[in-house]
């Protein structure tokens, strides 16, 4: 548990222009964020209203819409962003969907990610999460568990009623399923809350339920 018996709080936001479901973690004063989508400014904002300092940046994979704001982010708050090296040749081709969105452009100075992989890590003071390495949907792509809290962040690999796309820069439809079928077989607890990155959260007894993909 975190220190000084602090619940932590785990909020999903969809920052605009709402896309993507991004993920703000924090115990206390001290906050987390996974697939920092949106436009840097607001994510400052949100922090400055809230009084949060920002200590990491976490994506599931490369693709623009998870991303958008990691590097300034970064560099502003002088903070690490991880991210699953196979996916930094991404980072300049998402400027497209960004240009799409009218969000700015990763520049070519951008604050580098930190390479991430499989295993088990601190987050946050009491607050751990099992990285679990997911390509398919990108060569990248890795999905964030917490054990201790039963939430489960699948990024675009999983949805609640089929998987992500394959047919992008590095996807590989085979790599995509093999992955599935590695989280369907981590047998997590039926009531495990889960967050896609895109569309409607999910416990796991509903992907079982009603995602074809999603079985042995």
């Amino acid at each position: 548990m975190p220190e000084n018996n602090i619940e932590p709080k785990f909020e999903v936001l969809h920052m605009p222009p709402e896309n993507t479901n991004s993920v703000l973690v924090s115990v206390g004063g001290d906050a987390v964020i996974f697939d920092a989508w949106g436009n840097a400014i607001d994510w400052e904002k949100l922090l400055e209203t809230r009084g949060l300092r920002l200590r990491a940046i976490y994506s599931t994979h490369g693709h623009g819409d998870h991303i958008s704001a990691a590097p300034t982010l970064a560099e502003k708050y002088d903070v690490p962003w991880y991210m699953n090296s196979e996916d930094n040749v991404l980072i300049g081709w998402s400027n497209g969907l960004l240009k799409y969105f009218g969000l700015p452009l990763i520049e070519g100075n951008y604050r580098q990610p930190t390479d991430i992989e499989a295993g088990v890590i601190e987050v946050l003071p009491g607050i751990d999460v099992e990285i679990i390495e997911t390509p398919g949907h990108t060569p990248g792509g890795v999905a964030y568990y917490f054990p201790d809290f039963g939430i489960l962040l699948t990024g675009d690999t999983l949805f609640r009623d089929g998987i992500g796309r394959y047919d992008l820069p590095g996807g590989d439809v085979n790599a995509l399923l093999q992955s599935v079928a590695k989280l369907y077989e981590m047998n997590f607890p039926e009531e495990t809350f889960v967050v896609h990155g895109h569309g409607i959260d999910s416990v796991i007894a509903d992907l079982k339920r009603d995602n074809k993909y999603f079985s042995c």
